[in-house]
């Protein structure tokens, strides 16, 4: 029996072994994990669609592998079923030889105003020989509407878009260009760097990569503002003392994050505009009635931003539980591609690394990130008379094309109202 590899998911081609779990000999079992891969988002395992006795491992530590990659051998035992898997090399559909050329209009409402958008960020899903047929052809496969199963690209899906650029090319006189259809400009090379000393070459992780392409299509689609400001947690934090050993005696960990993500998503329910994404390609606000918070974890291999689910819906209790879990996978790279979709807002928290203000950018497709620095000891004027406080600096990105600077300003004074009138009721109740 062939064991070969399943669909890793929408958006994702191809993966690297990053462990073999068995070896010849073995016996597994159905749904034991055999493999670790590394995506440019995560590890994830890959269980065994069968029993039986390993016969032959066909992949080794650092092979990039796909969809239908033989990787195993199994002798199987009685009764077990054929895994189904799919092809490693389906094959291409060949389109029929053309007819003289005939400009058609595209169907009304299909193409043109169509862009893809993921909330993981992840590329649309197509195969890699669309892929090479989109670099071949400098098409922008975002602006393709896939027709496949779960959105997928098709041969079908790019003739029907090369086929809309090419009416619009001939039936407009002077067509405006699509800033979204570009080509982006050609990286100047490098000089030499070791022609002025030694030099050490590291190659850039999938993830970095990912990292580094998602931030720079932020930047540059999302004009960004910043709004500064420093909420008073001296009250907050005595709170939290008194409260600490009643959740010690559980085995939790009361932290100041869990304790602002309450007054968070207070404010957001009163300023929902921070808790949408703006579809600019079909002119509308979609609102989010829920509340996932991305929260950005730092770890050895870059940034992460897994995320806690329904944060107005679950006790301080249960949101340190969250915290703590994805906190951990994260830094483990355990997280599941699930555990990172769904966000509607995320909050950046480099409080731990000692730093003051910063300027997050915003996680696209939400329209709005909240940073958080270290608290700092100060002198504070109230009522006339000097008072040392502690005081939470905090930065407050947002998208500037549907969110005013004023309403900026609200959302950030409703947080830190939250803040420094923290409801008491919450820390009762755990």
């Amino acid at each position: 029996m062939e064991i070969k590899l399943p669909n890793l998911g929408d958006g994702i081609d191809s993966a690297a072994v990053l462990g073999v779990l068995v070896t010849i000999g073995d016996t597994v079992t159905v749904d034991q994990t055999i493999l670790e891969l590394e995506t440019d988002k995560a590890v994830a395992p890959i269980p065994s669609p069968a029993s039986g006795k390993v016969t032959a491992i066909h992949v080794k530590v650092g092979d990039t592998v796909r969809m239908g990659t033989l990787v195993l051998s199994l002798e199987g035992s009685a009764g077990d079923a054929p895994a189904t898997t799919p092809s490693a090399h389906p094959p291409v559909a060949t389109a029929p030889a053309p007819a003289a050329a005939t400009l058609v209009a595209p169907p009304t409402g299909t193409l043109g105003t169509y862009a893809f958008e993921s909330a993981s960020g992840a590329e649309p899903p197509a195969s890699p020989t669309i892929r090479k047929m989109a670099q071949l052809f400098g098409l922008d496969l975002r602006r393709v509407r896939g027709s496949g199963h779960g959105g997928r690209i098709t041969t079908t899906d790019v003739q029907a878009h090369i086929s809309h650029l090419q009416f619009v090319a001939f039936q407009s006189p002077a067509p405006a260009a699509d800033p979204a259809l570009a080509a982006k400009p050609a990286t100047p090379p490098l000089p030499d760097f070791s022609k002025f000393g030694p030099v050490t070459i590291q190659p850039v992780t999938s993830l970095r990569k990912k990292i580094g392409q998602k931030m720079s299509d932020s930047w540059t689609t999302v004009p960004h503002v910043t709004q500064f400001d420093e909420a008073d947690i001296t009250q907050l934090m005595a709170l939290r003392k008194q409260y600490v050993p009643a959740f010690e005696k559980k085995g939790i960990k009361l932290s100041v994050t869990v304790l602002l993500l309450k007054a968070v998503v207070d404010a957001l329910k009163k300023f929902p505009i921070f808790n949408a994404t703006y579809d600019e390609a079909n002119g509308q606000v979609i609102q989010k009635d829920y509340f996932n918070f991305g929260i950005a974890v730092d770890t050895d291999n870059g940034l992460i931003v897994p995320v806690i689910r329904n944060v107005d819906q679950k006790s301080l209790e249960e949101l340190s539980a969250d915290l703590s879990t994805i906190a951990e996978k994260a830094r483990n790279r355990q997280v599941s591609l699930e555990d990172l979709q769904g966000s509607s807002f995320t909050i950046s928290n480099l409080g731990s690394l000692g730093v003051g203000p910063f300027t997050p950018i915003v996680n696209t497709p939400e329209v709005a990130i909240l940073g958080l620095s270290k608290g700092v000891t100060k002198p504070v004027v109230i009522d006339g008379k000097i008072e040392i406080r502690t005081l939470l600096p905090l930065s407050l990105s947002y998208d500037h094309r549907i969110i005013d600077g004023a309403d900026g300003a609200r959302f950030t004074r409703e947080i830190i109202a939250g803040i420094e009138q923290f409801n008491e009721e919450y820390l009762k109740g755990n």
